[in-house]
Order: structure tokens, then C-alpha cells, then sequence
């Protein structure tokens, strides 16, 4: 998957040079190193085009790191997590370059991973939502989703998201609309942000030669109110994060109204209102959302070409569900295998990685 824990392992990553590129396994080298990935490789690639700290893109990367790859593509380092990842015999992937002096660390984003994400689908839970307690039956389901029979390894397993102000501004563009610039408001859920949610965005800031993107995002409860079951899988605080940290938006409305009012209009001085093709499903009390602005006769809805939902990821996983078990026991087992290598070399071990897009 493409997360905000990777979004932010890019971001720090951007700050220690001049020029970022990241290199994109492809779909064969997931599946035969770490299991079935989420998202296609085509649709990682544009995913991690659209997070703003990426300056380049190298589309089937090799798994294993080698200086051959720093120098084809003139990086004098590469940087990855304070954590490990490895092939699918065991080996620490970056070896070659940090023995070449050639390895920066950045710190790993704590509170999320792919293996948590794809357990919330799995379990239908509401424990993520942003104001509910984690409950004893995902507490217990996080502490155990896929381990290996005994597993016994402190890096596997769910830990909480917590959201902080600092957080939130090194995300944060910072920058307010300018004169001459076109104000565009979109809202929904953007739930596990997507291509899909990319295709969109990328339309919508398409619209205007200078535009200034705005998206609400929906408290939980809200949208957990229109679109049922666990929804949403990832809370308000993470999905605030995923949308920051794409390159076609501009600023973020934590919670926002759902029916798009004439105060939230005039406040951000709106110039245009959009939605997708999804269907739009009333207010609690049976009004359209989009009233206001299509009264102004500034709404406007967006075609993106792109027909994946959150629904459809969460089917891709359930059709995979004893893929993914298998692959989180045998990452486990990886894990400790490499665990007790450098135990016994007396080394203080590192952090697993769920870091591999």
C-alpha cells in the first residue's frame, strides 16, 4: 500500500538533499519478497508521483539496493526507516550500501502500517474511529493479526496513531490563497487515499491555471453515518495527513461541515465547488450537500476516469485474506530468524520495516 508513514519517510528523506527519487518495486518483486501487494505497481507509481516531496520516480526498482543503482541514477545516498527490511531468504536488503557509507536512516512514522491497515479491513472494527477506545477484541487481535505459531517479536503488532501539531505542520503547506489564484473546495472521506483519489484531485487542480485546493475531510462519525459497516478504516487524524501530503492540494479542512454551507463558502472566498462521480447521498435531513454552491452556480462535477473505491480495496483484501495472513507469519518468521542472527552477533537489533511500497 502507499500510506502516510511512507508519505512521511519520503518528506524526511527530501530534507536531507536537494533531489528526491524514489524507486517503486514492481508487483513480482513484492509478491516474491514480502507477499501480494494492495495496489498495483502502475498504481504505486502514480501514487508516489503525487506526494509533493518526490521529485522523480523510478519504476521497477530493484528489491535489493545495490551502488550500481545510486550511481545509474547519480544519488550519492539512499535513505530508508530506522527499521529493517529484507529479502525473502533473510538478508538485510541495504547491506551493500551501508557497508559503502552510502545509507542515510530516517525515523519510521510510529502508529501505522500496512499490516494494521489491512487488519482493520479484515476485523470490521470501529476501534480506529478517532474518539473510540480501542477495544479488548482488536487489542487483542492487533497484538496477534498473522504472527507466527510462537511468535514471539517486538516489532510485530499494532501500536496507536497519535496526532500532533508539529505533525500536522510539516505536512502543511503553510501557504494561504494569493491573488489571481483560483480557490477550489472538494470534500469527502478520502478513506486509505488512493489512485483513485489521485485521478480526482489531479482533474480538479487541472480546472484553473493557478489553482488553491482545499478538501474537507468528514469527521469519522459522519462519514461512518453515509457510508456504513467500519468505515472509515483509517480515522480523521490519518486521513488529515494522506491529503496533506499530496501534491495537488493546498490546504485541509479538519472536519469538515458536510453540507457545504454559505459560511464555509464565504470564509475560504470559494470560487468553485467539485464532486466525482460517486453518488452524493443527502444530508440527515434529506437536503442536498451541494445546495449552497450550485445555487451560486459555482459546482461543478468531476469525471476522473478512474472507477476504484475504497469498497474495491477492501475486496481485493478479503478475496487475498489467507495471503496476507501467510505473509505476515512469514515476515514474522523472517523477523526472528534475523532477530536472533544479530543477537548473537551482539548487536543491538533494528525495527522491522512495513516500508516497502
Amino acid at each position: 500500500m502507499v500510506h502516510y508513514g511512507h508519505s512521511n519517510q519520503l518528506r524526511q528523506a527530501r530534507a536531507m538533499g536537494d533531489y528526491l527519487i524514489v524507486g517503486v518495486h514492481t508487483d513480482e518483486e513484492i509478491s516474491k519478497h514480502k507477499g501480494p501487494p494492495v495496489f498495483t505497481q502502475e498504481e504505486r507509481y502514480k501514487m508516489v508521483r503525487a506526494i509533493k516531496w518526490v521529485d522523480e520516480v523510478v519504476p521497477a526498482a530493484p528489491y535489493v539496493t545495490t551502488l550500481e543503482t545510486l550511481d545509474k541514477y547519480s544519488c550519492d545516498f539512499c535513505v530508508h526507516g530506522d527499521d529493517i527490511t529484507l529479502t525473502v531468504d533473510g538478508r538485510d536488503t541495504y547491506e551493500e550500501v551501508k557497508q559503502a557509507g552510502r545509507y542515510r536512516e530516517c525515523r519510521r512514522t510510529q502508529g501505522v502500517s500496512t499490516t494494521d491497515l489491512v487488519g482493520r479491513m479484515l476485523l470490521v472494527t470501529k476501534a480506529h474511529h478517532s474518539c473510540e477506545e480501542m477495544s479488548s477484541e482488536y487489542r487483542e487481535y492487533a497484538d496477534s493479526f498473522g504472527k507466527c505459531p510462537g511468535g514471539r517479536n517486538p516489532w510485530t503488532g499494532v501500536s496507536q496513531f497519535l496526532q500532533t501539531s508539529q505533525k500536522i505542520i510539516q505536512f502543511a503547506s503553510g501557504k494561504e490563497p494569493q491573488p489571481g489564484e483560483t480557490v477550489i473546495y472538494v470534500a469527502g472521506a478520502f478513506d486509505l487515499f488512493h489512485i483513485g483519489h489521485v485521478d480526482f484531485l489531479e482533474k480538479v487542480h487541472g480546472l484553473a491555471e493557478r489553482p488553491y485546493v482545499i478538501a474537507g475531510l468528514h469527521f469519522d462519525q459522519e462519514v461512518n453515518h453515509y457510508k456504513g459497516k467500519n468505515y472509515p478504516i483509517m480515522n480523521l487524524h490519518e486521513r488529515t495527513l494522506s491529503v496533506l501530503a499530496c501534491r495537488y492540494v493546498s490546504e485541509v479542512v479538519i472536519g469538515a461541515p458536510y453540507s457545504v454551507t454559505a459560511e464555509l463558502l464565504d470564509h475560504f472566498k470559494v470560487d468553485l465547488v467539485c464532486h466525482g462521480k460517486t453518488e452524493i447521498v443527502p444530508d440527515k435531513d434529506g437536503s442536498d450537500p451541494y445546495q449552497e454552491p450550485k445555487r451560486r452556480g459555482i459546482f461543478c462535477q468531476i469525471d476522473s476516469g478512474n472507477d476504484l473505491t475504497t469498497d474495491l480495496i477492501v475486496q481485493r483484501i478479503i478475496k487475498n485474506r489467507l495471503e496476507y495472513e501467510a505473509r505476515n507469519q512469514k515476515k514474522e518468521a523472517k523477523e526472528l530468524a534475523f532477530l536472533e542472527a544479530r543477537r548473537r552477533q551482539e548487536v543491538p537489533p533494528e525495527r522491522e520495516s512495513d516500508c516497502d511500497f
